[in-house]
């Protein structure tokens, strides 16, 4: 059974940083295509924030391009946003999707329970 946990979350000061963290488990036999970070606002449809697909290419949008991050370590079956120059509409509960591709199976994706992040003075 697949898990997804983030972790990282937390308060910072506009400005300032903050790293989320996304572990999967249970992928025997199941292979990574594409990892992604949205964030879901108050009153706010979800929305991407960046996605790094298994080729190395990345989708960055464009309210955070240059101050988000995206990355993962294989080894570890990790996913990573490094988050930089935060501002307060930042704010938001995180998510991480991870979209794993099983041979008779397809591709179906795999939703963390989300991670608070508040950017507040």
């Amino acid at each position: 059974q697949v898990q997804v946990v983030e972790s990282g979350g937390g308060t910072a000061q506009p400005g300032g940083s903050l790293r989320l963290s996304c572990a999967v488990s249970g992928t025997t036999y199941k292979i990574n295509v594409i990892g992604g970070w949205y964030r879901q606002a108050p009153g706010a449809q979800r929305e991407l924030v960046a996605a790094l697909f298994s080729g190395g290419a990345t989708n960055i949008a464009s309210s955070v391009k240059g101050r988000f991050t995206i990355s993962r370590d294989n080894a570890k079956n990790m996913l990573y946003l490094q988050m930089d120059s935060l501002k307060a509409e930042d704010t938001a509960i995180y998510y991480c999707k991870r979209q794993l591709w099983q041979q008779g199976w397809g591709m179906s994706d795999y939703w963390g329970q989300g991670t608070q992040v508040t950017v507040s003075s």
